[in-house]
């Protein structure tokens, strides 16, 4: 029985992966190895539409509007996730993220046919606004398909298929594969693979359990969706933990961002989720990816050897390199420690992000929580990828110990403070948390509901 259920459960995260967080890592890393291309294509639109040749300032304001567009798609995605997520269950609104990236994949495929570069940039919104709702929702409907010993693995695989999302960007844009100027169209329309994928297998799994039960009311849906994706063991105690969230919640509808802000019931939950979710932008890792080609070569790694180099980076989750003299072994030893440093960062905070929001908040706060911390993430990554360039300008080789700083003071502010939720049910981390939220303070010593929260109340 445990067998069956690893198997159909982890069978959904892979579908999830394939269409969800993939999309993310995808898009992340596939902009860096046709760079190079799209510069040139910008160039010879231009003389051709104009009959002038652009300025290199025109070429650079065109790039970075391919390249930083796609945060502006990932914001605009991220605050639609929790309304669509609600509005039409977590199953409809996984599939819906597929309509932006067919859009993008035929609108950057079709770029050089038509001879717009204006095309690439829509398309790169249209994958940023995919990015945005998929990594969103991907997470949440992975953690409530989950009982409660596998919440946190299943979870997980979110950053799992990030990781390998930013692998195959980099493999594609091998010179071997679609990294020359003739298959770059192919290349940016990689995405529509993923996206058929999920559309073709989603339909044939349940929606979460958790939704059905405690959203729609729905005991029947909810049961067979536990044992599809569970088996047909006794599965009491996990409906039961469905039934007292259901009745902590009491009807109440899912909660708006300005909720999350304005109860006191969630107050440490909403502190906890921004400072830990930073950390997925803070911790400098994706602003190396936009600038991962010329980190590489500052560092000394030959210009023809950069693609291969960036296979490793996929892999490893590259966050940072260091200037190295003009040993020619040394440039290889700082790859060997970037891969070190972020094997670290997958073991940490790439593997703790993901599943947080669906572990710190009760059902009707989880949507806002992932429109929260998706909307963090995007942001922090627009101006990062902004600021980045002259932040290495101010402080030279020193420009990493602005990350450093965040990342330590994270980790001392985890470990004095985050309750842990291994093992707990949702309402016990509830109560872990109501000890910081009621700090000093009377509680009453049943779940209830006022005006504007739920509260579990003892005396402190």
């Amino acid at each position: 029985m445990r067998q069956k259920m690893s198997c159909n459960l982890f069978l959904l995260a892979f579908v999830l992966g394939i269409g969800g967080s993939f999309q993310y890592g995808l898009q992340i890393s596939i902009i860096n190895s046709p760079a190079e291309y799209i510069k040139s294509f910008i160039h010879e639109t231009w003389l051709k539409r104009y009959g002038s040749s652009p300025s290199e300032e025109i070429i650079t304001l065109m790039w970075s509007f391919i390249v930083s567009i796609y945060s502006i798609g990932g914001l605009l995605g991220s605050m639609f996730a929790g309304y669509l997520s609600v509005r039409f269950g977590r199953k409809k609104a996984m599939l819906l993220t597929n309509i932006p990236a067919l859009l993008s994949a035929a609108l950057m495929g079709l770029s050089r046919l038509s001879r717009s570069f204006e095309m690439i940039i829509i398309g790169r919104l249209f994958s940023g606004v995919c990015g945005g709702l998929a990594l969103n929702i991907h997470i949440m409907y992975a953690g409530e398909c989950a009982p409660q010993k596998l919440r946190g693995v299943t979870a997980i695989t979110a950053s799992t298929a990030i990781a390998v999302g930013k692998f195959v960007g980099f493999a594609l844009g091998l010179r071997e594969v679609f990294g020359v100027d003739s298959l770059w169209p192919v290349l940016m329309a990689a995405n529509a693979l993923p996206a058929i994928i999920q559309l073709l297998t989603l339909p044939f799994f349940p929606d979460s359990p958790r939704y059905l039960l405690i959203d729609k009311r729905d005991k029947e849906g909810c049961s067979k969706a536990v044992k599809q994706l569970w088996g047909d063991g006794d599965h009491t105690a996990e409906m039961d933990d469905m039934m007292a969230e259901q009745e902590a919640i009491n009807g109440q509808k899912a909660k708006s961002i300005c909720d999350l802000f304005r109860d006191k019931a969630v107050r440490w939950q909403l502190i906890t989720l921004f400072l830990v979710c930073s950390c997925m932008q803070l911790i400098g890792v994706n602003v190396v990816y936009f600038y991962a080609y010329n980190v590489f070569i500052k560092a000394g790694i030959p210009p023809a050897q950069t693609h291969y180099v960036s296979l490793g980076v996929g892999i490893t989750e590259i966050l940072t390199t260091v200037l190295c003299d003009s040993f020619s072994w040394v440039p290889y030893c700082s790859a060997a420690l970037i891969f070190i440093f972020i094997m670290s960062f997958g073991i940490g905070p790439a593997g703790v992000i993901c599943p947080l929001p669906t572990e710190i908040f009760i059902q009707s706060y989880r949507p806002a929580a992932y429109v929260l911390s998706g909307v963090t993430n995007w942001i922090q990554l627009f101006f990062l990828g902004l600021a980045f360039p002259f932040i290495v300008e101010g402080l030279g080789s020193f420009c990493f110990i602005i990350f450093f700083v965040y990342c330590l003071s994270m980790a001392i502010f985890v470990f004095l403070v985050m309750p842990e939720t291994k093992g707990k049910t949702m309402l016990q981390i509830m109560e872990e948390f109501n000890h910081l939220n009621y700090r000093g303070k009377k509680r009453q010593t049943a779940l209830q509901q006022n005006d504007s929260s739920v509260m579990i109340a003892t005396r402190l």
